[in-house]
């Protein structure tokens, strides 16, 4: 979780940038958050984005006392809290659909809480309760998306079928139909990740596409492409990678 909050007298601009986690924005500011999804629709307020969301997708506070609450929820531990990570698929959608009437509830506390550690107990306590009473991904569907996480994408799927004894048809439905995505995808997805940041830190475009399992520069630039709609030298200096060690410690 990472609390973000601004007063300006300009709207602000919030991304939605593809990691390798669902995330979740719960609008705690004066006036309505307004979040594009990257395909022509616009939600409001508290919403989630699937993993992979369109290039493009980007949320807007209006002038005046900006504030949200993010959350990144590894796809495992979404399908349970969620109940829909499937379905989600990159799709940007209000937390009202997915929580009913108990996502105003949780809004109407963090708003009501005096700083960001109250918030983050009130947001960790609401994701266990619906965590607990959700339904889990499977075993073998929770061991494939690690093992994709640890080895940086870089995992033959053919591979963690036989590591699971499953087949590659039932491991390709079951994962999309729990985590969100194919598990090729998935790859691409958490390698892209790992090559941002790379490329955040400084790193050339030609070593990153080396130590990251590109074939060469421009594979690396198609996925980069691919999933934001700019080039790697746009991307290595993008905003939201230069605070990225800040607001969420602990990443390598």
């Amino acid at each position: 979780m990472a609390g973000f909050s601004d007063r300006a007298d300009t709207p602000v601009e919030v991304e939605v940038v593809p990691h390798p986690a669902i995330m979740m924005l719960f609008d705690l500011g004066d006036q309505p958050l307004v979040v594009d999804d990257g395909a022509g629709r616009q939600q409001r307020g508290c919403v989630t984005a699937g993993l992979a969301p369109p290039p493009g997708a980007r949320g807007r506070g209006q002038a005046g006392s900006f504030a949200c609450l993010q959350v990144r929820l590894s796809p495992v531990i979404a399908h349970a809290v969620l109940g829909a990570t499937g379905e989600l698929s990159g799709a940007v959608t209000t937390l009202d659909d997915l929580w009913g009437r108990d996502a105003a509830r949780i809004q109407e506390r963090l708003r009501a809480a005096r700083s960001w550690d109250a918030r983050f107990v009130i947001a960790e306590a609401a994701l266990a309760r619906r965590h607990d009473a959700g339904r889990a991904v499977d075993a073998e569907v929770a061991f494939c998306w690690r093992r994709m996480v640890a080895g940086g994408g870089q995992v033959r799927v053919e591979r963690l079928a036989t590591e699971v004894g499953w087949s590659r048809k039932r491991l390709w439905a079951r994962f999309r139909s729990q985590i969100g995505l194919t598990p090729k995808r998935a790859a691409q997805l958490i390698r892209f990740d790992r090559a941002a940041h790379r490329l955040a830190a400084g790193h050339s475009a030609a070593t990153v596409a080396a130590d990251s399992g590109y074939a060469d520069q421009s594979h690396l630039h198609r996925d980069v492409m691919a999933f934001t709609g700019a080039t790697p030298a746009t991307v290595a200096s993008a905003p939201f990678l230069a605070v990225d060690d800040v607001a969420w410690p602990g990443r390598p």
